[in-house]
């Protein structure tokens, strides 16, 4: 296992069981960037073309419109495995 693989396998999945917070192995993780919920991974497994392209509307009480509101994530252009923070909606 070389170290990127290391540093991924510590990270916490974006609504993961709290027993089971990390990735899990056969499982495909687009990284979370800027915006509430950086640094998490969004678990991408079975997801069609079109979903990864469409980007997602994450709920979360972190952002602008606290409980309730959505942190929209879009992926970024070449790097499908990144989705970039785009603002927050209610």
């Amino acid at each position: 296992m070389d170290r990127d693989d290391e540093q991924l396998l510590r990270r916490r999945v974006y609504g993961a069981d709290h027993d089971y917070p990390g990735p899990q192995p056969g499982r495909r993780y687009a990284e979370l960037v800027g915006g509430p919920l950086d640094g998490l991974l969004l678990d991408s497994t079975g997801w069609t073309q079109d979903e990864v392209d469409s980007g997602v509307a994450l709920p979360t009480e972190l952002g602008q419109f606290g409980a309730g509101g959505r942190a929209m994530y879009d992926p970024r252009p070449g790097a499908p495995a990144r989705f970039d923070w785009t603002g927050d909606t209610p």
